[in-house]
């Protein structure tokens, strides 16, 4: 019985010996390639580069900790709700890699194994833009302080309707951008015609006293029917690029405006943000256009945790889901979001269960799903205002609706598709 203990024991030694070592040319180069070079490379939010062996060895061990601890790359939908292409979640064989490398040593292994190497548009992610639109000069952006949201108008100059299959916001200064919109506002709209073209402003209407609250709903939380996100920019969120046959209108004579959240970062620094443009080189046969449901009237109590906040929005005409998108500030806990059918039943589309401010991320489904008239949007959220929650900047306060992170908002954002000819003011129905 020892005799066959000792031959059995030996045996499993010989056979890890021979398995073949984990090299990073053979067995990592590829993994980091797929799922970490997007943000991974320079200019990227990732805090490092993995594009080369020099680059990525002295992370193998942080690695590991990351993908094992599946914080990376970071996903936060719960897996047995919706499905999702643009999941960059790593499977369990790919984890094992990793993990075996960091632990044998982080061997380089044989250049001619190498997978043929990934290729990036310098500063784009949407490929090479076909217009580029920057702000007229840049923003000061001073050491310290409180930033109401900052506005610009780029007239566009199209003297043709323009159909865009990718829009991309590249911040001027990640350090000091916060996030950033850019809403296309068509010849019609008479929003924001007070103000200047081409210089930053802060509207008027938007600063807040104690005397004057800020209304509840503003166009930050959900563009009117001429005035819709073409494209925006937060941390962890993908750039729009959108499959053929489908597009963003940009109609002739539009402007765009640049909606700019800036936050000190210590010392004085410029930005000059800027967004490009793909425009369509086929037929386009449906139209995105960016909807909302979200609630603007809660009051968070003083302390409370899993505070409950739900919105809803309600379809004026049939819809083609592509996407999906929760928004929090610092106290949000969790969101799902849904849609309940004309017929009652309810379809739960994506659940977040630890919502996370600082990478907010868009969810794009794997098929469109298809939203008959009459279906409502529905969005489900918790927020914890208590000492609990290490980023809360007050557990003492009751917490509104606002723009700055330590007020709250809770908006659930659905980008659906509708044939071209939709008028969009159709889209929500209005009570």
């Amino acid at each position: 019985m020892r005799r066959l203990l000792v031959l059995c024991v030996f045996a499993t030694a010989l056979s890890a010996a021979d398995l073949p070592k984990v090299t990073y040319y053979r067995d990592v180069a590829g993994i980091l390639q797929e799922h970490c070079q997007s943000c991974h490379r320079p200019g990227e939010i990732g805090p490092m580069s993995f594009g080369s062996y020099q680059e990525v060895r002295p992370w193998a061990k942080a690695i590991r900790e990351a993908v094992l601890a599946r914080k990376m790359p970071p996903w936060f939908a719960e897996k047995n709700v919706g499905k999702f292409h643009n999941d960059p979640s790593l499977s369990q064989q790919d984890i094992d890699k990793l993990a075996a490398w960091a632990e044998t040593g982080a061997a380089v292994g044989d250049p001619h194994d190498a997978p043929a190497p990934r290729t990036f548009v310098d500063g784009w992610n949407i490929g090479t833009p076909d217009a580029i639109f920057e702000m007229p000069e840049p923003y000061e952006v001073p050491a310290s302080g409180t930033l109401e949201y900052t506005y610009l108008i780029v007239p566009t100059g199209f003297k043709e309707d323009r159909w865009l299959v990718g829009a991309e916001v590249r911040p001027g200064n990640r350090a000091v951008v916060h996030h950033a919109q850019i809403f296309i506002r068509e010849p019609g709209s008479q929003w924001l015609r007070a103000y200047p073209v081409g210089r930053s402003f802060v509207p008027k209407e938007q600063i807040r006293t104690a005397s004057t609250p800020r209304p509840a709903a503003t166009t930050s939380a959900g563009a009117g029917a001429l005035e819709q996100v073409i494209a925006s920019y937060s941390p962890g969120k993908p750039a729009k690029n959108l499959p053929p046959g489908y597009g963003m209108l940009v109609p002739a004579g539009s402007d765009l405006v640049f909606q700019l959240h800036y936050t000190p970062s210590g010392a004085a620094s410029p930005d000059r943000s800027r967004v490009g443009f793909v425009f369509a080189k086929s037929v386009v046969e449906k139209r995105v256009l960016h909807l909302s449901a979200f609630n603007d009237g809660f009051a968070i109590p003083p302390g409370a945790a899993n505070y409950p906040v739900s919105g809803s929005a309600e379809l004026g005409v049939d819809c083609e889901l592509i996407d999906l998108h929760p928004h929090m500030h610092l106290r949000g806990q969790s969101m799902a979001l849904a849609v309940q059918y004309p017929t009652g039943e309810r379809d739960e589309l994506l659940r977040v269960p630890k919502y996370d401010f600082g990478w907010q991320q868009t969810y794009e489904l794997s098929e469109p799903k298809n939203l008959p008239k009459g279906t409502v949007l529905k969005a489900d959220a918790t927020f914890d205002n208590s000492a609990n929650n290490r980023y809360n900047p007050d557990p003492k306060k009751e917490v509104r609706w606002g723009d700055q992170s330590w007020e709250e908002m809770m908006v659930g954002f659905f980008d659906v598709a509708v044939p071209v000819d939709t008028d969009p003011r159709k889209l929500i129905v209005r009570r």
